[in-house]
């Protein structure tokens, strides 16, 4: 069976690792002061960054077009392919996957559509993608790849801090969003998918971004401590990499036996969470540990 694997830009496979895995990315369009961008085609996510700082508009995100996702997959049925395995940013945060899943029923004679909800997005999302592909060329039929992927979606955690919520509640992004008090105190919310519903949810508050940051170190402990199985950590920034990487390095060198990376919140993340965003998030290390 020839087996496609379809993830949206919001996950960032890079153009290497796509060519590579052979990942399809969809481009997440969004809107900033009337102007209409695709994500990682038409503008970079410093750019995007530069202008949401002098944007007059609260900045906007959709989803790709029907007509657009039914192309891609008759595309795919053209070129072979029996099944697509397509891993979406999750249903908390956008209709795409639920549109995703009335284009299978459609197109259920030409190809099998497999829409997978790995429960997050961003870098989360990156690792989740790359594990699909991998196991798609080693020739997992499509149920044995969803269910190690369901297995994989289990063992991730996140916490993460904005600067300020606003974006989030006027996005209708955050869910419970009586913690916008948080905001008008200038308190520190900490925010996390790792919730039944998998959506974004405040669940504490601190007082300033040093006490988020430490606070965030010390739930990662406490969730990792006896886990039966390696993790890998990834420290995730909004237009502070220099903040980012210095915490990455710290973490690294406090868990030296956990693999860290540094990874970014994309423009159609980063309109809602606003700059200076971090998460820290991790998961099962597939390369130390296999599903």
């Amino acid at each position: 069976m020839k087996i496609a694997v379809v993830t949206d830009s919001t996950a960032n496979i890079t153009p290497e690792e796509a060519a590579n895995n052979n990942i399809k990315v969809v481009p997440i369009p969004f809107t900033v002061d009337g102007q209409n961008f695709r994500e990682g085609v038409d503008i970079s996510t410093a750019d995007f960054y530069a202008k949401l700082k002098t944007s007059s508009t609260f900045p906007s995100t959709s989803q790709p077009s029907v007509g657009q996702m039914m192309e891609l997959y008759q595309q795919l049925a053209d070129e072979g392919y029996d099944a697509a395995i397509s891993i979406f940013l999750t249903k908390s945060i956008s209709g795409f996957l639920n549109n995703v899943a009335q284009i299978a029923d459609e197109m259920a004679d030409q190809i099998k559509i497999i829409p997978f909800d790995c429960n997050i997005t961003s870098e989360p999302m990156h690792y989740v993608v790359l594990e699909a592909a991998k196991l798609v060329q080693e020739h997992e039929d499509p149920d044995e790849v969803i269910a190690k992927l369901r297995k994989l979606s289990d063992t991730i955690g996140d916490v993460f801090v904005v600067d300020d919520l606003k974006n989030l509640v006027r996005g209708g992004r955050l869910s419970n969003a009586s913690a916008f008090v948080g905001s008008i105190l200038k308190i520190k919310p900490l925010l996390s998918f790792d919730n039944p519903n998998h959506s974004i949810e405040a669940f504490e508050k601190v007082r300033s971004m040093k006490k988020a940051k430490a606070r965030c170190e010390q739930i990662f402990n406490e969730r990792t401590a006896n886990l039966d199985y390696p993790v890998r950590g990834i420290v995730i920034h909004a237009n502070s990499e220099e903040t980012g990487r210095k915490w990455m390095e710290k973490l690294q060198d406090e868990n030296p036996d956990v693999n860290f990376s540094l990874g970014y919140f994309g423009p159609v993340i980063g309109t809602h969470l606003g700059q200076g965003a971090l998460a820290l998030a991790w998961m099962q290390d597939t390369d130390k540990k296999p599903l």
